[in-house]
């Protein structure tokens, strides 16, 4: 490997500034080049950056063919992550792509089996594992503050909050609010138990406010979810029930919860009377007696200055940087992943369906 790490843009709309920003100010990397389906966007995106040297090109295999690059940021449409990772991979380069790892589970799996035949990192772009309080709530779950979990739920939710562009066409996101948004609850939520295998889901979903122009000027095109809810059965006997929301008519689809045998923690979503945000509960028993308490920050103390929580895009991207210059492991890996796509894949297929589904895990 050069002495800088050379890393291309495969996508450039609107979440790909969010990946080289952070990239523009590393010492370490360089921006070796860029591709979009799109005539003239990847120029464009490279040339705002003052990369005008760096080449552009109308799709990956062009890249791929006459760049040289260490990895790369998967930044395209939903429907398309399979196929421009597999092609990175193939070509022995570490990849980064950005969540949802793809729209099926049999293209998350064959994105996992390109990984391994090549023996290149596959790396998932969930920044949220980077925010100091997730993982405090990760790490007294996974060292067993409340003991065996057997309730998950997640919570949130938009009161109004639809994207427009390619979130909410079908061909391109593949899901909507589900895609989008949903997998990060799914994340937050099993990776504080270390994923267990997905069993069963039953899902409802819905497009009522997609779909209405009182609430959305795109309705005429709107052709994805704005809403669902899923019953899911893990390994373990546990159970989870996800809840996700573009729109709705209320503040808050509830808060993320984890029941264990002994005790819980609860993340309250949206605010309270005094207008002051979100904050963790932990409930357990001493010496008989039920204990509520407020998980706080336990940074090292500083009578003038609070220490400001470092950006978790910021991190997510410096992880990767890192990842490719050690060659790994993977910061959040695509073996864990896929499972949080089996579950996407699987509330997919029941709402369409109108039934309980079985999930089946591929062989990788």
């Amino acid at each position: 490997m050069s002495a800088k790490v050379k890393i291309a843009i495969v996508g450039t709309g609107g979440i790909s500034h969010a990946h080289m920003r952070p990239y523009a100010s590393f010492d370490d990397v360089e921006i070796v080049g860029a591709a979009d389906i799109v005539p003239g966007k990847a120029r464009k995106f490279l040339d705002t950056y003052g990369l005008e040297k760096a080449p552009a090109f109308e799709n990956v295999y062009d890249l791929i063919k006459n760049v040289e690059m260490d990895g790369a940021s998967v930044c395209t449409y939903n429907t398309t992550h399979a196929e421009c990772a597999i092609a990175l991979l193939e070509a022995g380069i570490h990849v980064l792509c950005e969540k949802p790892m793809s729209f099926t589970l049999a293209e998350a799996a064959a994105m996992l089996r390109a990984s391994r035949k090549a023996k290149k990192m596959l790396t998932i772009g969930f920044q949220p594992r980077y925010s100091y309080m997730r993982q405090k709530v990760d790490k007294m779950i996974q060292d067993g503050a409340i003991g065996k979990v057997y309730y998950i739920q997640s919570g949130g939710g938009r009161r109004r909050g639809i994207p427009g562009g390619t979130f909410v066409v079908k061909d391109w996101a593949g899901f909507g609010c589900l895609g989008d948004i949903g997998c990060y609850s799914i994340d937050e939520c099993l990776h504080a138990v270390r994923y267990p295998k997905p069993l069963t889901v039953s899902a409802m979903a819905t497009n009522y406010f997609g779909k209405n122009p009182k609430y959305f000027e795109g309705a005429a095109t709107f052709d994805v979810d704005d809403f669902s809810v899923a019953l899911v059965r893990l390994e373990g006997d546990t159970t989870f029930v996800f809840k996700q929301s573009w729109a709705m008519h209320a503040d808050t689809l509830g808060d993320t919860l984890w029941l264990g045998t002994e005790g819980g923690i609860k993340i309250r979503n949206g605010f309270d009377e005094l207008q002051r945000p979100s904050h963790v509960m932990y409930f357990t028993d001493v010496n008989g007696m039920q204990v509520d308490s407020q998980v706080l920050p336990s940074r090292p103390f500083d009578a003038y200055s609070f220490p400001e929580e470092a950006d978790p895009f910021h991190q997510k991207i410096r992880a990767f940087v890192d990842a490719v210059i050690s060659n790994g492991p993977e910061p959040i890996p695509a073996s864990e992943i896929i499972y949080n796509q089996a579950i996407c894949d699987g509330i997919y297929r029941s709402a369409k369906l109108g039934r309980e589904v079985e999930i089946v895990m591929p062989e990788i």
